[in-house]
């Protein structure tokens, strides 16, 4: 077997390279897009408040129907006089003041149980979607600037204090100009969020992933669009929000370390917790290249040129022959009714003279 590949550790203050360490197993998990859709889906729901229309709405008035025979609909109707409501029509969902249709409740089935493995399997698909500038770049991330993805810190990023020099860290390994992405696309909400304390959108920046808080949480949290995770609770929500795959991921170098002992590797299980990492299906999913090799085309058999693909089908309720196929007896039958019909109208030339 191969050995694993090696990524770069940058220095959180100077940016240049300082180490090497071996890339997680994680990240050659298979990227399954559909299963990552799923779970987010599922999982953003678990964090509804429940909402309901007040029970009593549209049945305040005490109506009753006026029954038949005065030539009005039999819908409930407000009693009293003196006033434009009494006779107005009541309680219906079609009618002025009444209640809707299949009032809301707050039973309704708002949160969603998730197969644990089934949320890791798209934990790790996204984590290795997360090692692609390919994938990152397309979901608008501004990595042209990082040395190496996955963007790999050295261990003094945890023990930053301040807000200032967690810019200067992210401006000197290659990824502030994500953050001013984000700091430029902040904009007003459309809609009532604005009255409920969410008057503004942003995009999503950087996540930060680190092994212990020495200080990185209160330096890195106030920077827009940056989020921060430690490596021990790495959470679907963060790692593909909106349920898309490639967020930019900058690593602390314990964190980077711990990801074989989170998710484990093929040849041995996870150590942190009761996990196996998925095997992919292929181990080259380039089919087009698997096709086209040597070793396939050697032995497929030559294309056959000059060979009829077949004769054109025939419909036997349209065409006579393809009946007299399936059926010989059609043609005395059609003889027979030509012969009858022929009869049947001089019969009854006869009959007129």
């Amino acid at each position: 077997m191969a050995a694993r590949p090696q990524v770069s550790i940058v220095n959180a203050e100077t940016g240049e390279e300082s180490g090497t360490a071996v890339l997680p197993a994680v990240f050659k998990a298979p990227i399954r897009t559909d299963v990552v859709q799923f779970v987010h889906t599922q999982m953003n729901k678990n964090k509804r408040q429940s909402y309901a229309v007040y029970r009593e709405t549209g049945h305040e008035t005490p109506a009753e129907s006026w029954g038949t025979g005065r030539a009005v609909a039999r819908i409930p109707r407000v009693p009293g006089g003196g006033t434009s409501r009494s006779g107005q029509a009541a309680f219906g969902n079609m009618c002025r003041g009444g209640r809707m249709f299949a009032p809301t409740k707050v039973w309704r089935k708002w949160h969603r149980k998730i197969n644990v493995n089934q949320r890791r399997y798209a934990a790790v698909s996204a984590l290795a979607a997360s090692a692609l500038p390919s994938l990152l770049m397309a979901r608008g991330h501004r990595v042209s600037q990082v040395a190496e993805v996955p963007c790999v810190v050295d261990n003094s990023i945890e023990s930053i204090k301040t807000t200032k020099d967690a810019v200067k860290c992210l401006k000197a390994i290659g990824a502030y100009e994500d953050v001013e992405k984000c700091i430029n696309t902040k904009k007003l909400r459309a809609g009532k969020g604005k009255l409920r304390n969410r008057r503004s959108v942003i995009r999503r920046g950087p996540l930060v992933v680190y092994a212990k808080n020495d200080g990185i949480y209160e330096a890195f949290r106030n920077i827009p669009g940056v989020d921060l995770c430690p490596v021990s609770s790495l959470g679907l929500l963060k790692l593909a929000p909106g349920g898309h795959i490639g967020r930019f991921i900058v690593f602390s170098e314990n964190a980077f370390k711990a990801l074989d002992s989170n998710y484990g590797t093929w040849r041995a299980k996870a150590t942190a917790r009761k996990y196996n990492l998925p095997r992919p299906i292929m181990a080259n999913a380039d089919v087009v290249r698997i096709i086209n090799s040597d070793e396939v085309q050697s032995v497929v058999n030559a294309r056959k040129n000059g060979t009829k693909s077949g004769y054109p089908r025939k419909n036997p309720l349209n065409n006579l022959g393809a009946l007299l196929k399936l059926n010989p007896y059609a043609k005395t039958m059609k003889r027979n009714a030509i012969l009858f019909q022929a009869a049947r109208v001089a019969q009854k030339a006869a009959g007129k003279k």
